[in-house]
C-alpha cells in the first residue's frame, strides 16, 4: 500500500495516501494498523483528506538540564585516618578517590546511602570526650547528606540516562505489544518503593539492586507508549475535523433519511472504528494507567528538586495522555453527531447494509 502511494499523482482522490505516509512516519506501520486503516476507509468513505491535527509532544530537555549540582563536601584526610575502627572510613575513602569523584550518578547515589546508613556506628564509636570535633564533622555531613539525598535520587533516577532512554520515542512502533515486557513496569514500582523507604531514612533497602533496575527501565516503553497516544490523538483529531468539514461542505444526508452514502459511514465506524480502534485504545489507556503510577510515585517523592525543564515536560506529556485518552470518546460524539444527520447512530446493525470501504 505505501509503495503504491509513493506512486501517486497527489490529487483529491489520492490525498488519503499523504495521511498513511505521515502516519507511518509518526509511528511506524504496524502497531497501529487498526487506526491507520479506520482512518484510510474514513475518509474515503467521505471523500475527504484526513490529516493529523493538534500540538506535537516536545522532546524530552537536554541532560544537562536534567542534572542537579549537588556539592561533594568531602572530609579531610587527618580526619579520615582518625575514623580507623569504623567501616565507615572505607566509604569515605572511596568517596574521595578518582574513581568515586568521577562516579556515575547511580554509583554516586549507592555511596551516599552507605555513607548515611554506616555513620551512626560510627558516631557511637568514637570517644565523645577525645574526638568531640570529629563528631560534630560527621553529623554535619550526615545531615548535609539527608538534605541533598533528593536531589541525588533525582540524578541518578528521572534525571538520568535511564529514564531519558526509557521515554526515547523510537522510529517505529513495529510489533511494540508483542515486544512490551512487564519487566521494565516491575522495575519502576520497585524503585518507587525503594525511594519511598530511602527518604525514611531506611538507607540498607534495596542498595544493590539499583543499578538493575535501572537497566530494566532504561529498556522500557514509555517512549513507545508516548508515540502511540501521541498518534491516536492527532489521527482522531484530524478524523473530527474531516467530519466537520464534510458536514459543513455536502452533508451525507438529509431530512434525516439514510442514504447509500451515510450506510457506509456507518458500516466503516462500526467495523473498523468501535470493533478494531476502540479496542486497541483501550490496550494503550491500560497502559498508560500501568507505567504511569510508580512514575507519579517517584515524580511525588523527588517534587522538591524537580528541574523547570522537567515540570514543563512533564506537564504537557501529562495534557498529550489525558487528551489522546479522552480522544476516542470525542471521536464518538463526533461520528454520532454526523450519522445523526442520516437517523443512525453508529453500530446499529438495521441500517447497516453494503460493503465497507
Amino acid at each position: 500500500m505505501i509503495l503504491g502511494c509513493l506512486g501517486m499523482v497527489v490529487r483529491r482522490s489520492h490525498r488519503r495516501c499523504w495521511w498513511l505516509l505521515t502516519l507511518c512516519a509518526l509511528g511506524g506501520c504496524g502497531v497501529d494498523a487498526p487506526l491507520e486503516n479506520y482512518l484510510t476507509r474514513l475518509g474515503r468513505s467521505l471523500d475527504q483528506v484526513i490529516e493529523p491535527t493538534g500540538e506535537r509532544l516536545p522532546v524530552l530537555p537536554r541532560a544537562r538540564e536534567l542534572q542537579l549540582d549537588v556539592q561533594m563536601g568531602n572530609l579531610d584526610l587527618l580526619d579520615l585516618l582518625a575514623l580507623r575502627g569504623c567501616e565507615l572510613s572505607i566509604t569515605i575513602g572511596k568517596m574521595n578517590s578518582s574513581l568515586g569523584k568521577l562516579a556515575s550518578a547511580s554509583q554516586r547515589l549507592l555511596l551516599e546511602l552507605e555513607f548515611l546508613s554506616l555513620a551512626p556506628a560510627c558516631i557511637a564509636y568514637l570517644d565523645p570526650q577525645e574526638q568531640s570535633d570529629l563528631i560534630a564533622a560527621l553529623h554535619q555531613a550526615v545531615s548535609r547528606k539527608r538534605q541533598q539525598l533528593q536531589a541525588r535520587i533525582w540524578n541518578a533516577t528521572l534525571g538520568g540516562q535511564e529514564f531519558r532512554a526509557f521515554w526515547r520515542r523510537p522510529a517505529h512502533l513495529d510489533n511494540y505489544w508483542a515486544t512490551t515486557a512487564n519487566e521494565s513496569l516491575v522495575a519502576l514500582s520497585r524503585l518507587a518503593q525503594l525511594t519511598g523507604r530511602w527518604l525514611d531514612r531506611d538507607y540498607r533497602a534495596g542498595s544493590e539492586e539499583l543499578e538493575d533496575l535501572l537497566g530494566e527501565i532504561r529498556l522500557g516503553d514509555g517512549g513507545a507508549l508516548l508515540a502511540a497516544l501521541d498518534l491516536q490523538r492527532a489521527g482522531l483529531a484530524g478524523a473530527n475535523a474531516a467530519l466537520h468539514d464534510r458536514t459543513e461542505r455536502t452533508p451525507i444526508c438529509r431530512g434525516r433519511r439514510p442514504s447509500p452514502e451515510g450506510r457506509i459511514v456507518d458500516t466503516v465506524v462500526r467495523k473498523f472504528f468501535i470493533n478494531d480502534v476502540q479496542p486497541w485504545s483501550v490496550q494503550l489507556a491500560r497502559r498508560r494507567r500501568e507505567l504511569m503510577a510508580p512514575i507519579v510515585t517517584l515524580e511525588s517523592h523527588l517534587a522538591q528538586v524537580v528541574p523547570p525543564a522537567y515540570g514543563h515536560w512533564s506537564g504537557q506529556r501529562d495534557q498529550l495522555m489525558a487528551s489522546a485518552t479522552g480522544a476516542p470518546r470525542e471521536h464518538a460524539r463526533s461520528v454520532a453527531a454526523l450519522l445523526a444527520l442520516c437517523g443512525l447512530r453508529p453500530g446499529d446493525d438495521q441500517h447497516a447494509v453494503g460493503s465497507p470501504l
